[in-house]
């Protein structure tokens, strides 16, 4: 029995989005796999990438490098963005984990463990995570990648994305013979020079666009379904839901959804929000509520049981994180463990 909503996971959409970047960037792909791959899941994910090639990963924390490691067996080289935060150097060397050092005193702690092999993040101007280019530590023994992170790369024509280039270029010429990674899925499609050695891509591998607005190259990978659980007709006059969030301006027969923000379906989605029903997009109506959402059904022939999507191949995951004034990364982490993950391909 389906469940009243469900994300589904296409795998042979993330393969070929993955084969499909590599394939514009020029070098191989490094998956970030980070929040548990966007909340689609990790294991399922990455287990795919690693069957079409992919041998090296990009978490946030150990926990997620830890849980990783377990479903992965000790193949694939996993890094953590992280790095080695006070006290964790052993949970890290157990699970055989490759720190992404940011700091002076990352590196110290690291080496006092008798660490192994490791990453080095130089701040190329994102003033985020890493150490700043005059700080950068000298070539250390076990030291066998230095990355960056664009700041601005979902703006192509943004100056920054050239310096950043630049200054990243320049500083891993103090690295002779250390990979070099320093695109994030914006990267990859910009002009060529920013691939270096090993591209970074998250969103993009999951189906959302370089500049967050879709991008046809790329393939939907997830898509949150919604059983309706009720059709109702709404007399004009009358009202939907919380706060009288919509007042129906003309008869208005409605389709009452099982997903709400508890699964979530961001509140922001009212008043843009749109679900594909009966092959035509459709307004969502009214405020979200914690476990459902309206849907305008007016003639279109709907019934309990019939399955509204939210986003997905019929609705563009950036389409719909634009109606809800966010962006296709908060969409995806947003999915609550309450809805089920299921796997397709």
């Amino acid at each position: 029995m389906p469940s009243p909503a469900t994300l589904t996971v296409d795998l042979n959409a993330l393969a070929a989005n993955f084969h499909t970047l590599e394939a514009i960037g020029g070098v191989p792909v490094h998956p970030v796999v980070k929040a548990d791959s966007y909340g689609l899941g990790a294991a399922a994910c990455a287990a795919r990438l690693m069957a079409e090639g992919a041998r090296t990963f990009f978490v946030a924390r150990a926990s997620e490098g830890v849980a990783l490691r377990e479903a992965l067996g000790a193949d694939p080289a996993i890094y953590v963005l992280d790095g080695c935060v006070t006290g964790r150097a052993g949970k890290l060397i157990a699970a055989n984990l490759r720190p992404v050092i940011n700091t002076s005193e990352q590196l110290a702690e690291w080496k006092a463990a008798n660490g192994g092999a490791c990453g080095l993040q130089i701040d190329t101007g994102m003033n985020r995570l890493g150490f700043r280019p005059e700080d950068a530590p000298p070539p250390f023994e076990g030291l066998d990648l230095i990355l960056s992170h664009l700041a601005c790369a979902d703006e192509p024509g943004q100056a920054m994305n050239g310096r950043q280039r630049t200054l990243f270029a320049d500083i891993a010429t103090r690295y002779p013979g250390i990979l070099r990674s320093f695109s994030n899925s914006g990267g990859v499609f910009l002009t060529p020079g920013y691939g270096f050695d090993a591209l970074r891509p998250g969103i993009s591998m999951y189906g959302g666009g370089p500049e967050g607005r879709p991008d046809p190259r790329l393939k939907a990978v997830a898509t949150l379904d919604a059983e309706i659980l009720q059709v109702r007709d709404v007399p004009t006059g009358e009202s939907i839901g919380y706060s009288r969030g919509f007042v129906a301006d003309v008869a208005t027969r409605v389709a009452i959804c099982a997903a709400g923000y508890a699964d979530g379906v961001l509140r922001s989605y009212s008043p843009k929000g749109q679900a594909f029903v009966g092959g035509e997009l459709r307004p969502l109506l009214g405020r979200i509520s914690m476990d459902v959402c309206a849907v305008d059904v007016t003639a279109i022939d709907v019934a309990v049981g019939d399955r509204v999507e939210l986003f997905g191949a019929n609705r563009l995951i950036d389409d719909a994180a634009a109606a809800a004034g966010t962006i296709a990364y908060e969409l995806l982490t947003s999915i609550t463990a309450r809805v089920p993950r299921a796997y397709v391909g």
